[in-house]
């Protein structure tokens, strides 16, 4: 049984085709019009949206651009009694998965539908929260669940995937993930930090080092690329990388094959290789800090984590998971959360994502005496004020004070992007860029510009 959302302003239509379907033993829901499809489509994802091509306001194909936007995967299947051949052309080449003239026979619409349910989900529509693959990544949000399904599909080929997402939004996780959904899962997946090893080390620790190769190198070391050989390597935090080192990495990958420091001869290898950073490359690229040719190289299929406050409908699922996960451990009898200390962490902000939530579960049912079956909201708000939770990330510091010392300059010298760009040691070109990137107007600073006319 699949969810399958219909769209027609047509009202006899839609009845037809909603009987019609759901005789066949499809859950359906019905809309009028397309602004009220995209509002449902956003509450509830369906497996497939069947829409009427003409319709007054949003037609069927404006509807498709916004579903392939926030979903690319979905299946659309659009229908139409003034169907032509460059309409179908167009809707196909657009990705629309099939395209029906009215009137339309019932037997090639259930079909299909059939059809793109079938292709859309091979490992089957349903209870794909409980894969083993994806065990570790809760939330059923639309924004988690597109995101896994676009993961899922690209595990099954070979190419390069790029993660981005802030810190504590779970970039190892989903890229261990894409290694269990892959064909290399039986073997291993290695994973680095490039921002926690010393850069002097950390050639030799993805490519190995042959002994007496420098000083302090006593035995060979095969490196972490030819340990993870057939298997995954992911390179977490990318844009740490060193330059030196990032033209070394881009042969690798070109080449397939590694040479240890203080090696004659190459090694062939083969991995996958997953990175991720939350930094922002392009930003990188454009100062000269990141290789272009092992940007493209690495990006080959860009995933994108949501911030947590982007999916708090998956709060309560990641704050029970945690809860279960935490009282076995440390064998409290907690069973749940009292409804204010949910809603505390409903609405808290968290700069910290997911990691963040997870700390401050633990702390609370650490400190949970051991008689209560039940998370009281007092101990989710002292975990939140206290330790790492109360902190933002070093780069997120590092934009407020820049944004506020901006602030401070313009005020000191009313508006005068001269004055404030000599203060701050920097030429009028960079010191507009810094403006720009922080959306501050110097006009706004000068005299008199808060005035009524």
């Amino acid at each position: 049984m699949a969810e399958l959302l219909l769209v027609d302003d047509d009202a006899d239509i839609l009845k037809l085709l909603a009987l019609r379907l759901a005789t066949a033993g499809h859950r359906v829901r019905t809309a009028d019009s397309g602004e009220q499809a995209l509002v449902m489509f956003q509450a509830q994802r369906p497996q497939l949206v069947i829409t009427d091509l003409k319709m007054g306001g949003m037609d069927g194909l404006a509807l498709f651009d916004e579903i392939q936007r926030r979903a690319p995967t979905l299946p659309v299947i659009v229908l139409t009694a003034h169907g032509t051949i460059p309409e179908a052309v167009d809707a196909t080449r657009r990705g629309v998965f099939g395209f029906l003239t009215k009137p339309f026979d019932g037997k090639a619409l259930l079909e299909q539908v059939e059809q793109a349910l079938r292709l859309a989900s091979p490992a089957g529509q349903g209870g794909g929260e409980n894969e083993p693959w994806r065990a570790d990544l809760v939330g059923g949000s639309p924004a988690m669940q597109e995101l896994l399904e676009r993961a899922r599909l690209v595990a099954a080929s070979d190419a390069s995937v790029f993660i981005a997402g802030a810190s504590g939004t779970g970039k190892e996780l989903l890229a261990r993930a894409i290694h269990l959904a892959s064909p290399r899962a039986d073997k291993p997946f290695v994973a680095i930090n490039c921002a926690a090893i010393p850069e002097n080390l950390l050639e030799s620790e993805l490519f190995g080092h042959r002994k007496g190769a420098f000083t302090g190198a006593t035995y060979n070391h095969k490196g972490l690329f030819l340990e993870a050989d057939g298997g995954t390597v992911f390179l977490d935090e990318i844009g740490d990388m060193p330059l030196s080192l990032q033209a070394k990495l881009l042969r690798v990958l070109q080449e397939r094959q590694v040479r240890p420091v203080g090696a004659t001869q190459a090694v062939p290898v083969d991995v996958r290789v997953v990175s991720a950073t939350h930094r922002d490359l392009d930003e990188l690229l454009k100062s000269g800090q990141f290789r272009e040719d092992l940007y493209y190289r690495l990006n080959v299929v860009s995933l994108a984590l949501p911030l947590l406050a982007e999916r708090r409908e998956d709060i309560p699922l990641l704050a029970n998971h945690f809860l279960q996960r935490t009282a076995s451990r440390y064998g409290k009898p907690v069973t749940a959360f009292a409804p204010d200390a949910m809603e505390a962490l409903v609405t808290a902000p968290w700069p910290g994502n997911v990691r963040q939530l997870q700390n401050v579960v633990e702390q609370a049912v650490a400190l949970s005496p051991v008689s209560g079956g039940l998370v009281p909201a007092a101990l989710i708000q002292g975990a939140l004020r206290s330790g790492d939770s109360a902190f933002t990330s070093l780069d997120e510091a590092k934009k407020v004070f820049e944004r506020d010392y901006l602030v401070r300059l313009l005020r000191l010298t009313e508006g005068s992007v001269t004055q404030a760009a000599r203060l701050a040691q920097r030429n009028r070109t960079e010191f507009y860029k810094l403006l720009e990137r922080h959306q501050l107007d110097a006009k706004q600073f000068k005299p008199g510009a808060g005035d009524s006319a």
